[in-house]
């Protein structure tokens, strides 16, 4: 299951309690303090790996506790630490105070380690009160308690190309032709219920990392159909492919579904649309889609456009060697 969003309440382990003890050994008449310090209360830390694409490992664990520190021992023995608490997390996770709404962190470095809660100090035993006037010290400290935070996690995918349509418009087919990840399809909207990624190895070694978006209506910035549930993962994208059913076939114009298209990602953020694109015509083989193109490239001169058909495996040879140059040209464009 992909989970993209998860509240959880965090607390760092408490720090060990010091405690009273003596020196009763034989052949030292006069003995002395010997309460050892409590152990520190483990911490707890946010770990990016790049391995991870969703919050799911997470969604079942609500509350999370580190362990507490052990209390001191005799012989002045401090006692043993709590164990530190390591949360993997996927790169491009956004951690924010649940209370305020603060960001507290965003993530995008693989591997990056980011401490959450500190955990507690442990207690002092007896043996750290003594002194020249006090040298029978009857006294301990507890262990303070570890910090606590109600945090939210939300993911936002980190691709090199967003493949962004309406229902319906052959997104999933192209993913499943370009890259055989075996996802869902099917002849009905709302297919895909929620982002695939996946990438395409090229013979160079090199890969684009590709994330298809669910379907998006009219509204979805307003939360409509599957709306900002899914909009947000287009942020973090280094491109854009809109997958445009040309054929008609289901009574929409292509020309309008790109006009919707367009107006949702402006709506929700214009910044979306000074990214690197490409316009892709799907289900080209269906009869009419001839004209349909004609007329979508009429109107949209300045944008790329290529035409393919996913099901019958036409034009996608050009679309996966394009995507690289995409990818390669975007990657230019964000270190300049």
């Amino acid at each position: 299951m992909f989970v993209d969003r998860v509240r959880l309440t965090l607390t760092a382990g408490r720090g060990g309690n010091g405690i009273v003890a003596w020196r009763r050994e034989k052949y030292i008449p006069k003995g002395g303090p010997a309460g050892g310090d409590g152990g520190k209360g483990g911490s707890i830390y946010f770990e990016t790996d790049p391995e991870r694409v969703s919050l799911e490992g997470l969604r079942n664990r609500r509350i999370i506790r580190a362990q507490n520190g052990a209390a001191g021992g005799p012989n002045c023995r401090t006692g043993k630490n709590g164990d530190d608490l390591i949360l993997t997390i996927p790169c491009g996770t956004l951690i924010k105070d649940a209370l305020t709404g603060e960001i507290l962190f965003d993530i995008t470095e693989a591997h990056r380690k980011e401490l959450m809660c500190r955990g507690g100090k442990g207690g002092k035993g007896n043996d750290r009160f003594k002194s020249p006037t006090n040298q029978a010290p009857n006294i301990c400290t507890e262990g303070t308690p570890g910090e606590e935070r109600e945090i939210e996690l939300e993911l936002k995918l980190i691709a090199d190309i967003g493949l962004i349509g309406m229902p319906n418009a052959g997104k999933s087919s192209i993913m499943r032709q370009v890259t055989h990840l075996p996802v869902k399809i099917g002849a009905y909207p709302f297919t895909t219920l929620f982002p695939n990624l996946s990438y395409i190895q090229y013979l160079d070694q090199s890969r684009v990392l590709i994330a298809d978006i669910p379907g998006i209506i009219e509204g979805a910035h307003a939360d409509k159909g599957l709306g900002l549930a899914f909009l947000r993962h287009i942020e973090r994208t280094s491109a854009l492919v809109f997958v445009i059913d040309v054929s008609g076939f289901e009574g929409r114009d292509p020309l309008d579904d790109f006009a919707v298209l367009q107006n949702e990602l402006a709506s929700y953020d214009p910044l979306l649309l000074e990214k690197p694109c490409l316009v892709v015509l799907n289900k080209i083989d269906v009869e009419g889609s001839k004209e349909n193109a004609q007329r979508f490239k009429k109107k949209y001169k300045k944008f790329e456009i290529l035409e393919i058909s996913a099901l019958q495996n036409i034009g996608l040879q050009p679309l996966v060697a394009r995507l690289q140059e995409l990818k390669n040209s975007s990657s230019s464009l964000s270190i300049s």
